[in-house]
């Protein structure tokens, strides 16, 4: 056993590995449109294959646990087969979560995100539950951390859903969810009030991905390689590990 995969260990295995486990990573994703070429679940499965991977840089000091296949997409809603939990309902799955590994003795936990539109309600979330539960939590997005392989292949302004990187991701974790044959760039829209509510902006605010793009993308999927995808995934592996490992105190060679 290369790594702790709670969905595929018996109760005896689970126990034995607490001897050394000290933190749980909790894969978080969505279930939402990914334009044409990207299937539904596609975050919920980066998560969980990022979390895996994790899992065996943390060997034998990190658990991965089953994944949270949705998330808050209140903002994809429009487009047909999006699925969004409410803010409110994600933290109460998570501290259902926490509170149930906590009970037996694991109270480190990384949520590893793969859906942006998590992001802001992990924040809430590691500050509520850190504080109500006693535990120490900590939240990442899988990849953005890979700013240097990201920087270096992501040639468009706009990017981040069904787009180069995302793709590229795929097509190196996890091949199925990608329409090789539908790859298309983001149909942007010109005009909008969505421009000003942007990351970055000097005023933030909700806006619906429509308003943004007529066909569920931004930047360009048709750009996306394996090979990207390995810088971007690799990297942000190496930056997770190594942050992981100093968090914990864990004096280990870091596999890079």
């Amino acid at each position: 056993m290369d790594c702790y995969d709670l969905t595929s260990m018996t109760w005896k295995e689970v126990e034995e590995s607490l001897k050394t486990v000290q933190l749980a990573i909790i894969p978080i994703g969505a279930h939402e449109q990914h334009g044409p070429h990207m299937v539904e679940s596609c975050d919920a499965v980066l998560a969980e294959r990022m979390a895996k991977k994790l899992g065996q840089r943390m060997f034998p000091y990190a658990l991965v646990t089953p994944t949270v296949n949705m998330g808050v997409s209140q903002h994809h809603l429009n487009f047909p087969g999006t699925i969004s939990l409410q803010p409110t309902t994600l933290i109460a799955v998570l501290k259902d979560i926490v509170s149930s590994l906590k009970h037996h003795e694991i109270e480190k936990f990384l949520f590893l995100n793969s859906h942006g539109g998590n992001q802001s309600t992990l924040n809430v979330a590691s500050m509520m539950l850190s504080n109500e539960l006693n535990v120490e939590i900590y939240y990442a997005k899988t990849t953005a951390s890979a700013k240097k392989a990201i920087k270096e292949n992501v040639t468009s302004t706009l990017f981040g859903h069904s787009c180069e990187r995302e793709v590229s991701e795929a097509l190196y974790l996890a091949p199925e969810l990608v329409r090789l044959e539908k790859l298309e760039k983001g149909d942007i829209q010109e005009e909008g009030r969505w421009k000003q509510l942007r990351p970055g902006k000097a005023i933030q605010g909700f806006y619906y991905y429509e308003e943004m793009t007529n066909n569920g993308c931004i930047g360009d999927g048709t750009k996306a390689s394996w090979e990207i995808g390995q810088q971007i995934v690799e990297e942000a592996l190496d930056n997770l590990s190594k942050e992981l490992y100093t968090l914990l105190d864990l004096k280990v060679n870091v596999q890079q």
